[in-house]
């Protein structure tokens, strides 16, 4: 066994035996014994949220023709309902779908002397907590296309090679689709780790990453890898990319957005398809998040009392707080003139000069808030 495969089966060991122990105790006990640390977050599937959210984009100084692609809200599932969205501009737009994953788009194109281009865009959704019964299976038949679909390699999620050698090493011994993807989860959780100076959300070169031992990144990179090595051994997975919408009602900073300014907050999460339970919530990168900056030190361990029930809820859950946008890699902006992107959940726009820095909202001019509609 090799330092990795150890680090992970210590990690997956430690997490099971303290879920054993757990489990043993009676509540009472658990309540009495409880930690003045401990933390609590365990999203359970509840009543749907609805929210309204609103992506405004100006360009101020426009130098030429301009074009601008935006994200729409285009996931319908037993978690989310992508509902009406409307936008006003003094451009010509037009609504279109990327043509491999169907990712709703909004495109807009601004003459050149157009003084003060803008577009606002409003989507309304609805949401709710997940949570898998890990107790009751279910018979969650899927196309056999569709897993294959969710399973295939692409630009930027290679299954060969490094990838699949990672994740051979990483589930050496699990037999079941849970057990492998619970280890690959762990391997994610021991051996990454959140990079705060990451542009946005990362880029999500999982193979670089493993071939220079730079392990460090956002979500896109960290989510990306476990997608990638969950589809290198079978288990067909996905990353899912959207927004979060406002605070955590746990109370972690880090999990949550500010509504009125959602400048920063888009994430991208995953699901694996694990037989008897359908498509599954994972969210290692959230984990990472917690570790890394929930707190002014940098939290070294997943059994660390803030950690462990983040990292115990998101294999296999997530709180609806937050949006999915689409669930798209190597995206070709309709127009453009430029090299795709590798996952869309940022407005982009272009003029004759280049694309604008969509990690840049304050330079870009765009805008994101939220409003949850109650009653």
């Amino acid at each position: 066994m090799n330092t990795v495969q150890a680090q992970a089966r210590r990690i997956f060991l430690l997490n099971l035996a303290s879920a054993t122990a757990a489990a043993a105790l009676p509540a009472t006990s658990l309540a009495q014994n409880a930690s003045p640390a401990e933390r609590q977050f365990a999203p359970q599937p509840g009543n749907w949220r609805t929210f309204e959210v609103t992506t405004r984009v100006d360009i101020p100084k426009a130098q030429s023709a301009t074009r601008v692609w935006l994200p729409v809200p285009s996931v319908n599932t037993d978690w989310q309902q992508s509902l009406e969205s409307a936008y006003v501009t003094n451009g010509k737009a037009r609504m279109t779908d990327d043509e491999k994953y169907g990712a709703r788009i909004l495109y807009v194109e601004f003459a050149e002397g157009e003084a003060k281009p803008y577009v606002e865009l409003t989507s309304r959704v609805k949401t709710h907590n997940r949570a898998v019964d890990w107790n009751k299976k279910q018979p969650a038949a899927e196309d056999p296309a569709t897993l294959a679909y969710w399973t295939r390699p692409t630009q930027m999620l290679p299954t060969d090679g490094i990838v699949r050698k990672t994740a051979l090493a990483a589930i050496k011994g699990a037999t079941t689709d849970v057990e492998k993807a619970h280890r690959l989860y762990d391997w994610i959780v021991a051996n990454t780790f959140r990079e705060p100076k990451v542009q946005g959300c990362g880029e999500g070169d999982i193979k670089t990453m493993l071939e220079t031992g730079n392990l460090g990144g956002k979500c896109a990179d960290l989510n990306a890898l476990f997608v990638g090595l969950c589809r290198s051994v079978g288990l067909p997975a996905r990353d899912v990319y959207g927004l979060r919408l406002a605070p955590s009602a746990f109370g972690y900073k880090e999990l949550g957005g500010n509504s009125a300014s959602l400048k920063g907050a888009q994430h991208c999460r995953a699901e694996v398809y694990l037989k008897g339970y359908g498509w599954v919530a994972m969210d290692p990168a959230d984990v990472a998040k917690v570790m890394r900056q929930e707190t002014a030190t940098w939290i070294r361990t997943p059994q660390n009392p803030i950690v462990a029930p983040v990292n115990k809820a998101l294999f296999g859950g997530w709180e609806g707080n937050w949006m999915a946008y689409n669930m798209a890699h190597d995206v070709k902006l309709p127009k453009s003139t430029w090299p795709m992107l590798g996952f869309f959940m940022y407005p982009a726009a272009e003029d004759k000069t280049g694309r604008f820095n969509s990690y840049a909202p304050d330079d870009f001019k765009y805008q994101i808030s939220a409003r949850e509609i109650t009653g």
